[in-house]
């Protein structure tokens, strides 16, 4: 269990990106969803010890069970954390297995019997195996995320951070890689940060929307859909009303289907004929909330 509360962070520009954040994130697949600038980078560099929270607290279980301070007491939380940041570099004329093994030298498995064990059963889980002995320059984009993974998994964490892990990569190694969290999700807190709200849907069963530095929502996603049961509304529309209708109601999204829009609409009831009733996902529970913190600020 991580356990946050009121943590605050304004960058010298006078950006607030995280303005009074407060989360409880259990064992298991937590989503963290908002749109770029949301301030979920910024929350996972805190977590991950990169930077300093301004106020606040973060707390996590420890092994042992004790709670361990994560904005005080970096060097234990580093031992006990995975991390693969949005953007992270290899050596591209290092080999997977080479570059791991380094890593692993780094956590601290300094016995090369333990080291090789850990590193061939990792290089076995994320299904690189096969081409240990490839430079990592020649991995594809899903291969140097499942190599990311790897190296955050050296030293068993407690708590695993992935932001944007599947942003570039196609469709097969997009799932190939959220089965992978997934599975590892059986045994630690992984924390998904993304704004890929299908990755939020298919594998977290708790999650956060956030924008602006502020917790939006949490919960179930089923649960967060349910509140919105009957309160979704669609219909096509001309590209030339699509204005009016954005002036008129809350517009969740816009879809061009056969070159002409069709809007989900939120609202209790039937906006105006025409529209009608559509079942809602996860993305219409994000935008909801989206255009609901929108109208409060403004």
């Amino acid at each position: 269990m991580l356990t946050i509360r009121d943590l605050t962070k304004t960058y010298a520009n006078g950006v607030r990106a995280l303005d009074g954040i407060s989360l409880d994130i259990p064992r298991g697949m937590f989503g963290l969803l908002g749109p770029n600038g949301a301030g979920k980078s910024s929350l996972m560099r805190t977590l991950a010890t990169l930077q300093e929270a301004d106020a606040g607290s973060a707390t996590l279980e420890g092994a042992d069970g004790r709670p361990i301070d994560v904005l005080r007491d970096k060097d234990t939380v580093r031992r006990q954390l995975g991390y693969l940041p949005q953007d992270f570099g290899v050596y591209p004329k290092v080999s997977a297995e080479d570059l791991l093994e380094h890593f692993a030298v780094l956590k601290g498995l300094t016995q090369r019997k333990q080291r090789r064990e850990v590193v061939d059963g990792l290089l076995h889980q994320v299904n690189l195996w096969a081409a240990r002995k490839q430079k990592l320059g020649t991995f594809s984009g899903g291969m140097r995320q499942r190599f990311g993974i790897a190296q955050a998994l050296l030293g068993d964490p407690r708590l695993v951070i992935v932001d944007e892990p599947t942003a570039g990569l196609d469709p097969e190694e997009r799932n190939r890689f959220l089965n992978l969290l997934a599975e590892i999700g059986e045994n630690v807190a992984v924390i998904l940060s993304t704004h890929i709200v299908e990755d939020v849907t298919d594998l977290c069963p708790t999650m956060a929307i956030v924008n602006k530095g502020k917790v939006l929502l949490t919960g179930e996603p089923n649960a967060a859909i349910a509140a919105v049961a009957n309160q979704v509304w669609r219909k096509q529309v001309t590209k030339a009303s699509l204005a009016s209708y954005e002036t008129r109601y809350i517009v969740l999204s816009t879809r061009l289907v056969a070159g002409q829009p069709v809007i989900h609409v939120f609202s209790q009831d039937r906006p105006e004929e025409g529209f009608e009733p559509v079942a809602p996902d996860l993305e219409d529970v994000y935008f909801e909330r989206l255009r609901h913190h929108s109208r409060v600020a403004a």
